[in-house]
């Protein structure tokens, strides 16, 4: 009985690249991001600033009305280039972002590196950059969220009071200045999150390491600010080179008399050090020494 051979036909089709193969990455994250202990209550607590800067729009523009509640206090409630500065660059929304990182972040790249998994993504027809976009993808959501989303809503809430356009004919550069630090704080953070999560393989280690570098840059400062009284020192902390960068973008006073190129530097070097750190750990096969 004959035996037919059928030899390997040439697929002789147009492969195509897709353009979105980094968005399965992002949805999936924060899909699981939701699932995670306490995120949903870090998320809302975090969205409590926004809610209370838009209701002072509205009563800046009904201060009248609401005379019995200022007391003296009606400076507080101007909404001009400060009042965009003080939501952006306050204390307790930059811990919550960084709160949002810890739950939702720490574990991006360092799970991936327990279980091997980078393995399997670089098996399908996935770059590293692919990857890596997927999973600032899901960093850059959170932080999106808490930036760039409320200083529109302050905008246009301050236009529909006001009923009038002046607001932006005062300040027709506000706009650039709310997406120039939405982008800042979004870039910062999420460059921060993941450098920590790629090196530990821990989810839980890399979430301390997060919150303690935080933390300890701004003891650090106090401490080096308490001896010698140079304002210099608040270089060495994130949060403060955050604010002098924020302070600069909306056209403020920065908090400490520095010039705040100075904190911009300190940042590029922080996020071009996790960009270098992200190429050399981010690998299909992992090296064995």
């Amino acid at each position: 009985m004959p035996i037919a051979e059928r030899g390997y036909r040439h697929w002789e089709g147009t492969l195509r690249e897709q353009g979105r193969s980094w968005w399965p990455i992002t949805r999936l994250g924060i899909k699981l991001a939701f699932k995670r202990k306490f995120f949903k209550f870090v998320l809302g607590l975090s969205l409590v600033p926004a809610v209370a800067f838009i209701a002072g729009v509205y009563i800046s523009e009904r201060i009248e009305d609401f005379s019995f509640m200022m007391r003296g206090s009606r400076r507080i409630l101007t909404v001009d280039p400060s009042y965009f500065a003080a939501y952006f660059n306050g204390q307790f929304l930059l811990f919550m972002m960084l709160m949002i990182m810890v739950l939702a972040g720490a574990g991006l790249i360092a799970d991936d590196l327990r279980w091997n998994a980078l393995q399997l993504y670089f098996a399908r027809p996935l770059r590293k950059r692919d990857y890596l976009a997927g999973k600032l993808g899901v960093a850059a959501f959170f932080l999106l969220l808490l930036t760039i989303l409320p200083g529109i809503l302050f905008i246009l809430f301050k236009l529909i009071f006001s009923g009038s356009f002046r607001f932006l004919g005062q300040y027709p550069w506000l706009p650039l200045s709310v997406l120039a630090d939405s982008f800042l704080l979004t870039a910062v953070f999420s460059l921060y999150t993941l450098l920590i999560s790629s090196l530990s393989r821990n989810r839980r280690y890399a979430s301390v390491l997060l919150f303690l570098i935080y933390i300890l840059s701004d003891v650090f400062f106090g401490i080096f600010y308490g001896l010698f009284q140079q304002p210099v020192f608040c270089l060495l902390s994130f949060r403060a080179n955050l604010q002098q960068v924020g302070a600069a973008l909306f056209r403020t006073a920065t908090p400490y008399p520095v010039p705040w190129i100075f904190s911009a530097l300190v940042l590029a070097a922080l996020c071009g050090t996790a960009m270098l750190v992200l190429a050399r750990k981010v690998r299909g096969v992992e090296v064995i020494r």
